[in-house]
């Protein structure tokens, strides 16, 4: 029976993909530092007879024997990325060398989860694969940008050099469920500002605009690419519908019903005034492409967040 291991396994990405291997019949080794990862993601997996969890820091060596790997270890959010930029260089660098080293001992396959922030402030629109990017190497966002960049390299060149089996995927803007909230992502915060009824908070004015893709589409995505022969990648995971800041605001607001007014503060440097993918290799490879409408997904993301501040407050 295939194992199958996780890292990051109890972040927010990570423990919906534990479920559905679960589900899938996987025997699953779910690994995390806890940094950003929660118990309480994974905490109905616990006991599970295929799954086990292991607290562990890939930037140390693991040794596991393992058929596929999904590396998800990274704080994906600003907060937490900023919060010790080092600490997140070395997860998606010497982790990144410690994960390939596992699956060329153990022949596994290997899925990593890359990023948008790739493409930096994109002066291409949408972003297609062959886009080389527009990252600022010094700014605030490069221990994140820069590191997931090498982490690509290091995939591209164990496959070359070791025959690793490699797959890439580049995820854009992913919300829903076990999102921390308190992470300081657009569609977190926004929500935490209404439903507490305090003012939403737009930088610049509102007008730039991201695409939206709800968890449960982006995992498919993760398991499709995984299973297919045809492309290592990368390829783009994310929904191709952009939304202003502006409009993204009045949805939420419209969801939680909420009579918060809107403030604007200044830009934050280096963010990207347009992240949107270009998904046409997802759906020619693939055949995958995000089914759950921005509406749906709200819909079960303020709900998710309602229970957790009634659990806080209770």
């Amino acid at each position: 029976m295939n194992s199958v291991l996780v890292t990051g396994g109890a972040g927010f990405l990570g423990s919906h993909l534990c479920d559905r291997l679960i589900e899938m019949g996987k025997n699953v080794i779910c690994v995390d530092n806890f940094f950003t990862g929660n118990k309480r993601n994974i905490a109905h997996l616990i006991g599970h007879p295929r799954f086990e969890v292991i607290r562990h820091d890939i930037v140390h060596p693991i040794y596991l024997e393992v058929n596929e790997i999904y590396n998800l270890a990274c704080p994906a959010s600003p907060v937490a990325y900023q919060y010790n930029p080092i600490k997140t260089i070395k997860t998606s660098t010497v982790g990144m060398v410690n994960v390939l080293g596992l699956a060329k001992r153990c022949r596994a396959k290997v899925l990593h989860a890359s990023t948008s922030e790739v493409y930096g402030d994109p002066t291409v629109h949408p972003q297609v694969e062959e886009y080389w990017g527009n990252v600022n190497p010094l700014g605030p966002r490069s221990c994140y940008d820069e590191g997931k960049r090498i982490a690509e390299s290091l995939c591209v060149n164990y496959h070359h050099a070791h025959k690793v089996p490699i797959r890439l995927v580049r995820i854009f803007n992913t919300y829903g469920p076990r999102m921390d909230p308190n992470d300081g992502r657009v569609i977190s915060n926004f929500i935490n500002q209404a439903l507490r009824g305090e003012p939403i908070t737009i930088y610049g004015d509102g007008q730039q605009t991201r695409s939206f893709c709800y968890v449960d589409d982006l995992i498919s995505g993760f398991l499709k690419m995984m299973e297919q022969e045809e492309t290592t990648g990368p390829v783009n995971l994310g929904n191709p519908v952009e939304n202003t800041m502006l409009e993204l605001a009045e949805a939420v607001l419209e969801h939680v019903d909420s009579s918060s007014k809107l403030i604007h503060e200044p830009l934050p440097q280096d963010d990207p005034k347009q992240r949107c993918p270009d998904i046409t290799k997802a759906k020619s490879f693939l055949k995958w492409e995000p089914q759950v409408s921005l509406k749906e997904g709200l819909g079960k993301t303020v709900e998710y967040y309602r229970q957790l501040m009634d659990q806080e407050s209770a």
